[in-house]
């Protein structure tokens, strides 16, 4: 499995299938990217300047939504990842 360096958590992007209201489903091209997904895996937490380690504020199985142009898009056995900083996570769903 990936394993994040740092303040940097995986996530797996929730995918959503859209329709028209005719009933049309859209390309995957044609649709907005999705701004929620789940922890897969959480680094070790942030360095502040004096040395100190910050924990995660999120944990795998969290459910988060980031800002929508955050992160690096994955491939990693068949499946597609997203690598982002923490500070990119705006909230978890409980």
């Amino acid at each position: 499995m990936l394993k994040p360096l740092g303040d940097r958590v995986i996530l797996e992007a929730q995918e959503e299938e859209e329709q028209t209201v005719g009933g049309i489903v859209l390309a995957s091209n044609a649709k907005e990217k999705s701004q929620s997904g789940k922890v897969v895996a959480v680094g070790e937490g942030r360095v502040l300047d004096n040395g100190e380690k910050v924990a995660p504020s999120v944990k795998a199985g969290d459910t988060v939504i980031f800002d929508k142009y955050a992160g690096t898009e994955v491939s990693y056995e068949g499946k597609k990842y997203l690598v982002l900083h923490e500070k990119d996570i705006v909230a978890v769903i409980d």
